[in-house]
């Protein structure tokens, strides 16, 4: 019964989208070139023992842009960032955002200011040259409370005004609770999306994670045209027996997302940032998905 709703929903959407049902295809193609990056979650064991060799390989196969998720303790993948930067300079690469969890624990009440942490984790981010400092998180007592939602959009948008200030922006990342998550009568993702100012907090769209939640990549799109600034490129499959989680990452174009798609869309009303993400290889080696994914996504005409 839940695949045939998928299903009807998936089609439906798509039907719609044909008839310019839509107001996404009002839209002209863009003039700025796509940013294709790399979320480097993708090859995260090898980043833990050998970060500047497997940056070289992702250089070697083509890759300009990465996103990390490995900064602690000031230190991106145990490098400072100013020798972060040096590293990936070297190598032709560049670090346009990161992933960076930020809570109501980064807000100083007392003194009615971000923590110091979170501001040196707002400076580092400049230093290695991000553009963007995505929280890919909501800690799971928010989740469960609609005021406390609200305290934390606020502070979202202050700490846009925060990375502003850096020459950055700052963004969110979503997973699959805000999807299927209920307070105050509605989702948590249309209330992240009403109660953030785009001018302040971009909007990355995993298009595979919200699978989780009972959504469709594209009928989320199409809801919010415009307001997805970087999206994570990614395929989905069913998940082995006994997972967690109902999908998993798989190559792109081999599964559910209609990932071509979903990109053509996002492009068609300004997303610039495409980053591919894929966290599950079904047996394959991380870095040839990597490969592949990459090869896939320029033969879309990215």
């Amino acid at each position: 019964m839940a695949h045939s709703r998928r299903t009807f929903l998936k089609n439906s959407v798509l039907a719609a989208a044909a008839t310019g049902a839509f107001p996404w295809n009002t839209f002209s193609a863009p003039t700025k070139k796509d940013v294709i990056g790399l979320q480097l979650y993708c090859v995260r064991d090898a980043m833990k023992t050998d970060p500047a060799g497997s940056l070289k390989k992702l250089a070697d196969m083509g890759y300009v842009y990465v996103e990390h998720a490995g900064y602690g303790d000031r230190k991106f993948y145990g490098y400072s960032p100013k020798d972060f930067k040096v590293l990936l300079d070297g190598l032709g690469l560049k670090m346009i955002s990161g992933h960076t969890r930020f809570g109501h624990d980064s807000w100083d009440a007392g003194k009615n200011d971000f923590t110091d942490k979170w501001k040196e984790t707002v400076e580092d981010a400049a230093i290695a040259g991000q553009q963007f400092v995505i929280s890919p998180w909501i800690d799971n007592d928010v989740q469960k409370d609609y005021d406390a939602l609200l305290k934390l959009m606020d502070l979202f948008n202050k700490s846009g005004e925060l990375c502003k200030a850096h020459g950055m922006k700052f963004g969110y990342h979503n997973h699959w609770f805000e999807f299927n998550t209920v307070l105050n009568n509605q989702k948590m993702f249309d209330i992240i999306m009403q109660k953030t100012d785009p001018a302040l907090v971009a909007q990355q769209l995993d298009m595979g994670n919200l699978y989780n939640g009972g959504a469709i990549a594209i009928a989320i799109v199409m809801q919010y045209p415009g307001r997805f600034e970087l999206m994570h490129v990614k395929d989905e499959i069913a998940a082995p027996a006994g997972s967690e989680e109902k999908y998993e990452s798989t190559i792109l174009g081999e599964g559910i997302v209609n990932t071509k798609q979903v990109c053509d869309t996002g492009r068609k009303s300004g997303t610039k940032y495409f980053i591919i993400e894929q966290e599950s290889y079904q047996g394959k080696d991380p870095f040839d998905c990597c490969k592949t994914d990459l090869a896939i996504l320029k033969k879309w005409g990215y």
